[in-house]
């Protein structure tokens, strides 16, 4: 049996906290179509400039807009690509410590799981869902792994 790194237990952690979802122009076609709304009525209603990319803004509870208790992403098919990758994040890839806090605070990580068979899965999960990001001026950077692709 494999030793699986990742299953979501759909807690929310990962939905809580101002300013991390970023939003890259083919994470933002993907919503205009699951929403069914043109791209400037979707940055109205959901998004905001921060540092010139495009994220996701968080509601008075301090989550993410789409994210509800009990239910989870409300815009699931849609989600934004850095949302998809969750936990396989640049940081967590790279850095056993990185990885260490990271299975701290999201329950889905596997306790157990190396950091290299991590490593691996990831980097294997980023390239089969073509999660791999490469311009840092609107995409995630989390999802910017150097020579990875």
């Amino acid at each position: 049996m494999t030793n699986t790194a990742f299953d979501c237990r759909m807690c929310g952690h990962c939905c809580e906290g101002k300013g991390g979802i970023v939003v890259s122009p083919a994470d933002l076609q993907r919503l205009c179509a699951y929403l069914r709304m043109e791209a400037d009525d979707v940055i109205a209603a959901y998004g905001e400039r921060v540092n010139g990319k495009l994220k996701i803004r968080c509601g008075d509870d301090g989550y993410c807009i789409f994210f509800r208790q009990g239910k989870g992403c409300i815009v699931h098919e849609g989600k934004p690509s850095i949302c998809k990758a969750w936990p396989f994040f640049r940081g967590n890839i790279e850095d056993a410590a990185s990885l260490a806090l990271a299975k701290d605070f999201c329950p889905g990580i596997n306790p157990d799981i190396s950091h290299a068979d991590f490593a691996s899965q990831g980097i294997a999960y980023l390239k089969q869902e073509n999660l791999l990001a490469d311009d840092a001026r609107t995409e995630a950077n989390a999802l910017i792994l150097p020579d990875r692709r």
